[in-house]
């Protein structure tokens, strides 16, 4: 059996912290762990950090700055590297999810064409998606997103 990616670990630690309500914690261990791998570390690390720190922004600049980096890093990683790393997906499975918080992001901002066009991507990638929970979750998202932006 192989061991667990000790990052990947790390990362989820933050991911508990923002989800339990500390949002502030999450950050500062996302940071550090930011310095850790550094801006051109293991892109699956770069990915799952950059990803979970904009669930945890305050500010949508900052989020949409995170997301941004999130997919950056994940079109350098491979499907092995994913599997190696636990995820349960190959790596297109995380694309609808990241189009979706940039297509949320941009929204917010005002962007609507950038918003649109990301809506776009994530609906075009869901195809990766399972029909389990977390599929049926991102296509929801999609979903309210499209509605969002049809009535703007």
């Amino acid at each position: 059996m192989t061991e667990p990616d000790a990052m990947m670990v790390k990362i989820g630690q933050g991911i508990e912290l923002g989800q339990s309500g500390d949002r502030e914690a999450a950050r500062r261990l996302f940071s550090d762990l930011w310095e850790e791998i550094g801006a051109t570390g293991d892109p699956m690390h770069r990915c799952a950090l950059a990803h979970s720190m904009a669930d945890v922004q305050d500010d949508v600049h900052e989020e949409l700055l995170w997301d941004l980096r999130a997919l950056e890093a994940a079109d350098l990683i491979s499907d092995e590297r994913a599997r190696h790393a636990g995820a349960t997906s190959p790596v297109s499975g995380f694309y609808p999810s990241l189009h979706l918080n940039l297509g949320d992001a941009y929204r917010r901002l005002g962007d609507l064409d950038r918003a649109r066009g990301h809506l776009e991507r994530g609906h075009a990638a869901v195809g990766a998606l399972g029909d389990d929970g977390y599929g049926q979750m991102i296509k929801q998202g999609l979903d309210r997103l499209a509605a969002r932006l049809s009535t703007t």
